[in-house]
């Protein structure tokens, strides 16, 4: 599903589109990523369909207690899709605790068995930051292969006007897609939010020799997050 805006430059066109995981596009190719960041791959997952899709893996960030979160676009309806969770080397099967709207939250809370994880894994929590996100601030990309440094973007420094509920973005971490990634905060190592969307300038059909750009993407933040997860899951 794509959404097309109109740009202030007359020479480009604006669109938005959800970011579909696809194992037949670019490789990951994160850069300046920091190797204390390898810690935050142990909460980022894969996330398959049965059967599974043909583009790929979605993404996902274990909390702990046995709960995944991830976009609501990469489970679509889990009785449908009927989800696993890949992590530690293992593909468990998931159950859907809340499942949010790509138009709404987009946001889907999975659980999986925590008995059957590492101990090392069962011991560990990620928790949601608290404050939010600042323009400038260095953030953390994490899937399971690997890591990417990014930072905070103010809505005002791109090229035209972002719908408010769009609003918190990271500059572009590279060709690939990535829905479903946690955004983490590098400082505090705390999840700052799930990517959901990218940005991308595509020319038109007049420009010649121009060529489509992606500039940013979009992440439910922390304070969505926080509001979506229900009373009794919270920790």
């Amino acid at each position: 599903m794509i959404f097309r805006g109109r740009a202030q430059r007359p020479t480009l066109g604006f669109w938005i589109g959800l970011c579909l995981a696809a194992a037949w596009l670019l490789p990951l190719s994160f850069a300046d990523a920091d190797p204390a960041d390898d810690s935050l791959r142990l909460y980022a997952v894969d996330i398959w369909h049965d059967p599974p899709q043909s583009w790929g893996p979605g993404r996902g960030v274990f909390l702990g207690n046995g709960l995944v979160l991830t976009a609501a676009h990469v489970v679509d309806s889990a009785a449908r899709t009927r989800p696993s969770v890949r992590i530690a080397g293992m593909d468990l099967p998931a159950k859907a605790i809340k499942e949010g709207k790509v138009e709404g939250a987009d946001l889907t809370l999975l659980s999986i068995d925590e008995q059957k994880l590492p101990i090392y894994l069962r011991m560990r929590r990620m928790p949601l930051c608290e404050k939010k996100p600042q323009p400038g601030k260095h953030v953390i990309v994490a899937v399971p292969e690997e890591t990417a440094r990014s930072y905070i973007m103010s809505p005002l420094s791109l090229p035209f006007r972002v719908p408010r509920k769009f609003s918190t973005l990271i500059s572009d971490v590279g060709a690939t897609e990535n829905s479903g990634s946690g955004v983490f905060d590098a400082g505090n190592k705390c999840l700052l939010g799930i990517i959901s969307r990218k940005f991308f300038l595509r020319p038109n059909s007049g420009d010649a020799g121009s060529e489509e750009r992606d500039i940013a993407k979009y992440f439910v933040p922390a304070s969505t997050i926080r509001a979506f997860i229900p009373s009794e899951y919270r920790f």
